[in-house]
């Protein structure tokens, strides 16, 4: 069974945030927990992040992520450039996301964090400028995987930072339990 033939059958199930933005996501995993019912969510469409480029001293740059003001401002450009791809920009909730088919990724690791055991691999997959500034646009290596609380009405809710902080310790199991399951 190909990769492609196994999301198709998955479930989905669609987040909304405060904002009013949607994101379609595959049911990965669900667990029950405290009489609650939790479910571990991984996007449709591929997730992206947009970076701006500081110059931090002569030799080195860093690269910032980009708020959500900065975001209103670029989207229409980084929307355009990523459609010179076939990339289709959108803004969902939690994350913007990419459809349509990533570029196959070069072996040259891309990584933006200083500390080393927290390094993200990122794949580039465009540059622009706008206003003399250099920004990046990264998907994650990763799966993107999010946690959402299922509400009476069965619809995923966003967890709240209390919510979050208590579950967080279970979520290296249950990333190692799915991986185990997808292998």
């Amino acid at each position: 069974m190909e990769a492609e033939d196994f999301e198709m059958d998955a479930p989905t199930i669609t987040l909304t945030d405060e904002a009013g933005r949607t994101l379609t996501c595959y049911v990965e995993h669900s667990l029950q927990l405290e009489g609650q019912e939790y479910v571990l969510l991984m996007p449709v469409d591929s997730p992206v992040e947009i970076f701006a480029w500081q110059e931090e001293d002569a030799d080195d740059e860093a690269a910032l992520p980009v708020d959500e003001a900065e975001i209103d401002q670029i989207f229409p450009i980084a929307k355009a450039v990523l459609e010179e791809q076939n990339l289709t920009l959108k803004r969902t909730a939690i994350t913007l996301t990419v459809e349509g088919e990533l570029p196959d990724y070069l072996e040259e690791e891309e990584e933006l964090d200083e500390e080393e055991e927290d390094q993200e691999e990122l794949q580039l997959l465009a540059s622009f400028y706008h206003e003399e500034q250099e920004y990046t646009i990264y998907t994650p290596l990763d799966p993107f995987l999010i946690l959402a609380r299922l509400g009476a009405d069965g619809q995923p809710q966003l967890l709240s930072p209390e919510e979050m902080e208590k579950l967080e310790p279970l979520l290296p199991m249950l990333e190692d339990q799915l991986f185990d399951e997808l292998e």
